[in-house]
């Protein structure tokens, strides 16, 4: 058969999707053994799990982003979850680093206009998770700091206070959150979760991806393998099997 009768009987293929919308923290998910990379190996042949993560964007400039990423007409029937992730930069001390903060105010309304909007292209609640930044350890973050030439330019209580912010805005929207601010922070000594104090260690990135998977897998156990397994597919005839 050639391949475009083959094509023309055939239904395309279209995996669903999990988008990944953050910042640095997302960007690097997928680097070796990143929380993206373990989403992705969990949902290969379920989900095709997009990396849009942005380094050192915060929400003011992600509102503007999100339509050009999803819309009705590219394909948001096809998206099984979305993450959105962000505040690490928001966070930033307006004084020591005005570029990237965003007032605290305006972070919740952004987030909010990130979710109403998705759901305005039909993706409903039950798919979007907020992440809130997780904390900051702040001795390590200076180090990272001066030597680039900079002072200190966060505080972990400026971050908590923008966690507390998207776990509000998860609230009143209806949306699923992951609190990693709160939930590092269980543990006494966080330090471990950082690589610099702001970046994931791989013990971060284990733990995020624990954290998101209970709350990805429920949403997404039911979604069927795309594709038979190889031994059931009928090798005298596989047209009959794989069209």
């Amino acid at each position: 058969m050639a391949l475009a009768e083959a094509g023309a009987r055939g239904r395309l293929l279209r995996w669903p999707r999990v988008l990944l919308f953050g910042d640095s923290i997302t960007e690097y998910s997928f680097q070796e053994n990143g929380w993206g990379a373990y989403l992705a190996e969990r949902l290969v042949r379920k989900c095709d799990v997009v990396n849009r993560g942005i380094s050192g964007y915060n929400t003011r400039w992600a509102k503007l982003i999100l339509p050009r990423l999803i819309t009705e007409s590219t394909g948001a029937d096809s998206i099984a979850a979305v993450t959105i992730f962000f505040g690490a930069n928001d966070s930033a001390l307006k004084e020591l680093n005005p570029k990237q903060h965003v007032p605290l105010e305006e972070y919740a309304a952004n987030l909010k206009s990130m979710v109403q909007y998705l759901k305005s292209v039909d993706i409903t609640a039950d798919k979007i998770i907020l992440i809130t930044p997780p904390p900051l350890q702040e001795s390590a973050w200076e180090k990272a700091c001066l030597a680039k030439g900079d002072k200190l330019n966060r505080c972990n209580a400026t971050t908590g206070q923008y966690a507390q912010a998207c776990v509000q805005v998860a609230k009143e929207c209806g949306t699923d959150v992951l609190d990693l601010w709160s939930l590092m922070q269980k543990n006494q000594d966080f330090s471990s979760y950082l690589s610099d104090g702001l970046h994931l260690s791989a013990k971060g990135n284990s733990f995020v991806a624990a954290q998101l998977w209970s709350r990805l897998e429920h949403k997404l156990s039911a979604l069927p393998s795309l594709l038979p397994y190889w031994r059931d597919v009928d090798h005298t005839n596989p047209e009959a099997s794989l069209l």
